[in-house]
């Protein structure tokens, strides 16, 4: 008769080779997943801005009061140089009709917006703004900042 002394702590004298002590963990580590999302949003946190105005450009300070917007109006910028943008994209004096006629979905009705820099001769603004109208666009627009008191 033997007596298994080295099992006095246990329950049953012999232990099962591979087997853990303890159950399989049925919990999902949050920590990464959190890190994760945390860098994600610092990400859309800085580019969200870069995305919203497209062409940087210096715009005249007004009083008027600020629109409000549902969608994406169709813009066309100015900057400095007196270079024409279209929504983002370079595009030649002769060309703009063309290209406004591509982006309009309501037609002549559409509004759009001529975001002309503070810096650039009147003239360029004017013939843009003329060309537009006599494309047969009649709601256009100028766009300004507010003034920063």
């Amino acid at each position: 008769m033997g007596m298994n002394v080295g099992a006095a702590g246990r329950k049953s004298g012999r232990r099962r080779r591979g087997v853990p002590r303890y159950g399989a963990m049925a919990e999902i580590n949050m920590t990464p997943f959190i890190d994760v999302m945390l860098v994600l949003l610092i990400i859309f946190m800085v580019a969200a801005p870069l995305l919203a105005t497209g062409v940087p450009i210096d715009l005249p300070e007004t009083k008027a009061a600020a629109l409000n917007i549902d969608t994406k109006p169709i813009s066309v910028s100015i900057d400095e140089r007196g270079m024409i943008t279209l929504m983002d994209q370079p595009v030649s004096l002769d060309g703009l009709p063309d290209k406004l006629r591509e982006l309009a979905k309501g037609g002549f009705d559409e509004r759009i917006y001529v975001r002309g820099s503070k810096t650039v001769n009147y003239g360029r603004v004017a013939e843009v703004m003329s060309l537009i109208t006599s494309a047969g666009y009649k709601k256009v627009a100028l766009v300004t900042e507010q003034e920063r008191k």
